[in-house]
């Protein structure tokens, strides 16, 4: 409909020449005058009212789009849930270090088994550097990470750090630790986690673990 009217107000162009040349009376130029001003406002009416309702269609548009892609999108509270605990420190607490420069703390004692030597066990952690960026965290997983303790399978800060020595007492089941881990019983100085030459750990860093014991894994030994 807004279309056809665009098209009727075209065809009554005032600016289209005639070739037709008649004596005009001043009531016929007074006349003309007036319809030509009227319908110039009708075609000034007829366009803003076409642009109005253009407008209207694009906004509506724009409205569904946006309800579509939250539709699609739904808000996972789980995965908000795990980047709140993969990004947040455990409570802080004063650190012992050990004669290896190994730091560490009890945020909560465990009543469980030492982890045992040589065993798999399940930890959740989160991987800091000192200036508290995370690198890494099983959280972000959602699931705790199983690992052969005391054996080398992972760095000496970790290894100490759970099963414990020299000074360092041993993790409990259910216990919970903050350690913070030289470059010398991490990665040394040479760079780590690299991919394609881009590297996720810089030589001689200093790496802060919040570690959870979980427990000790059930599954058959490998």
């Amino acid at each position: 409909m807004a279309l056809s009217t665009l098209t009727t107000v075209a065809t009554l162009n005032p600016f289209k020449p005639s070739f037709t040349f008649k004596p005009i009376s001043s009531s016929s130029s007074s006349s003309s005058s007036s319809a030509f001003h009227k319908d110039k406002e009708e075609a000034k009416l007829s366009m803003h009212s076409t642009s109005s309702t253009k407008r209207q269609i694009f906004d509506m548009g724009i409205g569904l789009l946006a309800a579509s892609m939250l539709i699609s999108s739904p808000l996972d509270a789980n995965a908000t849930r795990i980047e709140y605990y993969a990004t947040v420190a455990e409570p802080s607490c004063e650190l012992n270090f050990a004669r290896s420069g190994l730091g560490y703390c009890d945020v909560a004692v465990g009543s469980g088994k030492e982890a045992p030597l040589g065993e798999l066990i399940n930890v959740h952690y989160t991987a800091r550097f000192a200036d508290g960026i995370v690198f890494d965290s099983s959280y972000k997983r959602a699931r705790p990470l199983t690992m052969r303790i005391g054996v080398g399978k992972v760095i000496k800060g970790l290894d100490q750090g759970i099963l414990g020595g020299e000074g360092v007492p041993p993790m409990l089941v259910g216990g919970k630790r903050k350690l913070q881990i030289p470059p010398e019983l991490a990665y040394g100085p040479e760079p780590a986690g690299c991919f394609s030459g881009d590297c996720t750990i810089p030589g001689n860093a200093t790496l802060v673990y919040d570690i959870n014991f979980v427990g000790i894994y059930s599954g058959n030994r490998k």
